[in-house]
């Protein structure tokens, strides 16, 4: 009973009042709220849908991967590369290329689960209209998902995917379509579909590009150098530069001044988001879970671009950390991985750099402690690898201040000159010695042991450079220092007195060899005459009296004195000996000249190993005794296989000029 109205009959309802809804039976399903569908609705039409961006006006090259993409017909392509390198720019010009061959082609945004749900139900929507605003999200999701797993000749772009496992939910329902992906993900999309791996443009390439936005040319091949040939760069610059009304030569200055506020600029009207501090960042943030691996980045922002040794970053963990770490990085496509190095976009590690963050700071001192460990450890390391630190040195120093350099980069700067020399670089020695110097001046002070030998060091690769003048003055002030701090018996300044003497043969030989005759009494007073300094002095003399042309009796006089010095010096053995094979050869004693060529060449070997630049030196003066006899055809057959080898040892360098110039 309710209110005094009461049910009579079976399964009655007695009511007082409005209560409602009543259900009463056996089975009763109540449905709270109903929705009345028309008619229309219960079809989905995607006749001719098509929803792209519009990305495809500026676009230039990717011939090959155009081409790619109409070769696979495999149901799932993935586009990967670095952020920025123009994905998403390629797979909206493909998919507007391929619109007459599908009913239906759409393009959702999927960089998250909730995105790509998102872009099914805004699909669904566009299919029925007449839902729009009726059903929920999920329903139209579903919807959606329905009409791709029962129909064939649509093509769906889903855009910036950050998780392969993200699309598993849609692969398993997926009928006869295609789908294309993009994506920073460089890896585990080997069960789903094919990759097209995205490179940077090419130089052309990348300067139609930049001149589709902005017709300026002053500076035009030299911006898209330094901007790594990246098109969202490009874009970005160009953009910058006609809204400015600045030439791309202007640009470069404000990147070099202002690089944090260039990297973040960007036109009126431009997406925040897609600039290249932004870019990055979000890639960044991903890996936020592995600490080390934006440590690494970090770190390798302050070296070469390409060539970075992974065990160079063995010290940063345990050999799983750093594995794992790399392994990161590469998987969203920060680095490269190839023949067990590492190669990094240059535009990356700028805008690493230019991270004011107290991290960026810690980077940069520890990306100089690796280096440095490499060049002062016991045993000393090879010359292959010697070499790799030289470059990376290079380019430490090309990227930082010389005001804030500490002792270890003043002196990982000279240890790495030092090498280059030896390699016959003198201009890439040149540079790395001067910055020593003068930060070495800076820390320990002008008069400072240090400094003089920094000092020396660079007056050492200024006269091999034919800076005859700098090379004399540097040397003359080192001289006076080390003989006020140190005295004339010290060896230090011994050695100073005799490397300024062979400096002046050239410009002042009566001073040169005033000096050297004062530095062999000094020499045989305080070292003793069979001392390697001794030697040498003596050397030196004989070199300013004749001219450089010494005679073959006096060589060989050298040689038995060097072989008898103590301590050993091999080096300065080798250097007189290789002059004794010149003086045979000119005297005609060609045979003789090639038995001693060989045997210095063999000792050098088992001391030096193949591929010392010292070795390469004594291989050319076996060349030159040849081609003096007359021996042409095998001399050049000899050059031709000593050329070969340094190419593949040292690349394009001056030593490899060198053995060109001389094999010729």
């Amino acid at each position: 009973m309710t209110g005094g109205t009461e049910a009579s009959g079976d399964r009655s309802v007695a009511a007082g009042g409005g209560i409602g809804r009543v259900n009463t039976g056996d089975y009763v399903t109540q449905v709270e709220r109903a929705t009345l569908l028309p008619a229309e609705a219960l079809t989905l039409s995607a006749s001719g849908l098509v929803h792209l961006p519009e990305r495809t006006k500026l676009f230039v090259g990717r011939e090959r991967e155009l081409a790619l993409l109409d070769e696979d017909m495999e149901p799932v392509q993935v586009i990967c590369g670095l952020g920025g390198i123009g994905k998403s720019t390629l797979a909206a010009r493909w998919a507007a290329n391929r619109v007459p061959d599908h009913q239906l082609v759409w393009w959702i945004t999927a960089e998250t689960p909730a995105e790509l749900d998102a872009g099914l139900a805004e699909l669904a929507r566009a299919m029925q209209p007449s839902v729009v605003g009726v059903l929920p999200e999920d329903a139209l999701r579903e919807r959606a998902l329905q009409w791709l797993a029962t129909h064939d000749g649509w093509l769906l772009v889903l855009d910036n995917v950050s998780d392969p496992a993200d699309l598993r939910p849609l692969l398993a329902r997926a009928g006869g379509g295609r789908i294309l992906v993009t994506s920073r993900r460089a890896s585990g999309w080997q069960d789903i579909g094919r990759t097209v791996a995205l490179e940077v443009l090419g130089p052309g390439e990348a300067a139609e590009l930049f001149r589709g936005v902005c017709d300026a040319a002053d500076g035009l091949d030299d911006l898209c150098a330094e901007l790594g040939y990246l098109p969202l760069a490009l874009k970005q610059a160009a953009a910058y530069c006609a809204e400015a009304g600045i030439t791309p030569r202007t640009y470069l200055e404000l990147l070099a001044e202002y690089p944090a506020e260039m990297f973040a600029a960007t036109a009126e009207g431009g997406e925040a988001a897609r600039t290249l501090a932004r870019v990055w960042q979000v890639t960044l943030d991903r890996l936020g879970d592995t600490p080390l691996a934006v440590t690494v980045l970090r770190v390798i922002a302050w070296w070469a671009p390409e060539g970075i040794p992974r065990w160079l970053l063995e010290p940063l963990g345990t050999p799983l950390e750093v594995t794992e770490a790399v392994r990161r990085l590469a998987a969203h496509s920060m680095i490269t991985l190839r023949d067990g190095e590492l190669a990094v976009h240059r535009l990356v590690q700028a805008v690493v750099r230019a991270d004011l963050a107290e991290a960026t700071v810690t980077a940069r001192r520890l990306s100089t402690r690796l280096l440095f460990q490499v060049e002062v450890k016991e045993p000393p390391a090879s010359d292959r690898v010697r070499r790799q630190v030289a470059v990376h040195a290079e380019a430490l120093a090309a990227c930082t201040d010389p005001d804030e350099d500490t002792e270890s980069d003043a002196l990982l700067f000279l240890l790495s000159s030092a090498y280059l020399g030896t390699e016959m670089a003198v201009s890439r020695a040149l540079p790395l010695s001067v910055r020593a110097e003068k930060s070495r001046r800076r820390i320990l002070g002008p008069d400072h042991p240090g400094t003089l030998l920094a000092a020396e060091n660079v007056a050492l690769h200024a006269s091999f450079a034919n800076e005859g003048v700098q090379a004399v003055e540097l040397l003359t002030t080192a001289l006076t220092e080390r003989l006020r701090t140190l005295g004339r018996e010290d060896p230090a300044t011994l050695a100073t007195r005799e490397r300024l003497a062979r400096t002046l043969r050239q410009q002042d030989p009566k001073r040169a060899e005033a000096l050297l005759t004062e530095n062999i009494a000094d020499c045989e007073r305080f070292l003793g005459a069979a001392h390697p300094q001794t030697i040498q002095s003596r050397y030196a003399l004989l070199e300013a009296r004749f001219g450089g042309i010494v005679e073959v009796a006096a060589l060989e006089e050298l040689v038995v004195a060097v072989d008898r010095a103590e301590p050993e010096d091999p080096d300065l053995g080798a250097m007189i000996k290789r002059d004794l094979i010149f003086a045979l050869a000119t005297r005609g004693e060609v045979e003789r000249a090639l038995a001693l060529a060989a045997e210095v060449v063999e000792e050098s070997r088992r001391r030096l190993g193949d591929h010392d630049a010292r070795v390469y030196l004594l291989h050319l003066t076996t060349i030159q005794v040849l081609h003096v006899d007359g021996q042409t055809q095998r001399a050049r057959a000899l050059g031709a296989a000593l050329l070969e080898d340094c190419l593949r040892v040292f690349g394009e360098s001056e030593m490899t000029q060198l053995v060109r110039r001389m094999t010729a």
